[in-house]
């Protein structure tokens, strides 16, 4: 498979991709992969990130606290997390949202920590990448809510209803697809699809996790985001070569590559 490719959202400090880095990168540049987010889950996560984005320069990084982990979006953990965010190798905020899918955190409790780490990217003047599940209206409400100039970013793995989309796009985000795309029953993602104009797309793995379907059953890895861009490029009518070139140009104008 031919073509560039910037893998806008995969996790290198999760096992078992952390300790074979150098490989694993290795991989997705025979794949044609040029550029990676790292993207931090919890504080320690983030400043791992960072260090990996400070030592592979393909990479860069997102510093966050996953909604999930909502409880630990102490005050001493937000500022830690701005002062992270002025290293010059972090592009994004993230990953933060709102996950009502599970219950490791209240309600309640991730929205504060999702409106302190939109204040925290307005401060920093930086996108966010956005974990979204089975919170779709809440969360569209709350992104109104922080509305403004700068308020600019990415909703990850795209999934939920065709008027979260829809939503999202007119708050002028950007929507990236990852492996579960390929899925055999993933219809109502690939319906999705289409509604992303070409200016908005993004592909990602969130690797070590959400393997498409030709790696099924193995870890994910940035290299194995070409299976997703050759999905993309099927449902849209174009060619992987095509998903490529104009996903990484929105790579590069969201994130910084």
């Amino acid at each position: 498979m031919t073509g560039e490719f910037i893998d806008t959202h995969c996790h290198l400090d999760y096992e078992p991709l952390s300790p074979a880095v150098e490989a694993v990168l290795a991989r997705a540049r025979e794949a044609g992969v040029t550029g990676m987010l790292t993207v931090g889950t919890t504080v320690e996560r983030s400043r791992a990130s960072i260090v990996l984005a400070q030592q592979y320069p393909m990479l860069r990084a997102a510093v966050g606290i996953h909604p999930n982990d909502s409880d630990e979006a102490t005050d001493q953990a937000l500022a830690e997390i701005d002062a992270l965010a002025a290293s010059d190798c972090v592009a994004a905020i993230g990953e933060i949202g709102l996950d009502f899918y599970r219950d490791h955190a209240a309600p309640e409790r991730q929205r504060q920590a999702f409106g302190a780490f939109l204040e925290i990217a307005h401060h920093r003047d930086l996108p966010v990448a956005i974990h979204c599940r089975d919170a779709y209206e809440e969360l569209l409400r709350v992104l109104q809510a922080h509305r403004s100039s700068r308020l600019r970013g990415v909703i990850h793995c795209a999934s939920g209803p065709p008027q979260f989309i829809e939503g999202a796009l007119a708050l002028g985000f950007h929507i990236s697809f990852s492996g579960t795309v390929t899925f055999p029953n993933a219809q109502a993602t690939r319906a999705l699809v289409p509604l992303v104009p070409d200016g908005r797309l993004l592909i990602e793995t969130d690797a070590p996790f959400l393997a498409p379907q030709p790696a099924r059953g193995r870890p994910n890895e940035p290299a194995y985001v070409v299976h997703t861009a050759a999905r993309l490029a099927e449902i849209r009518g174009t060619t992987v070569e095509a998903i490529g070139e104009l996903t990484t140009r929105n790579a590069r104008t969201l994130f910084g590559f």
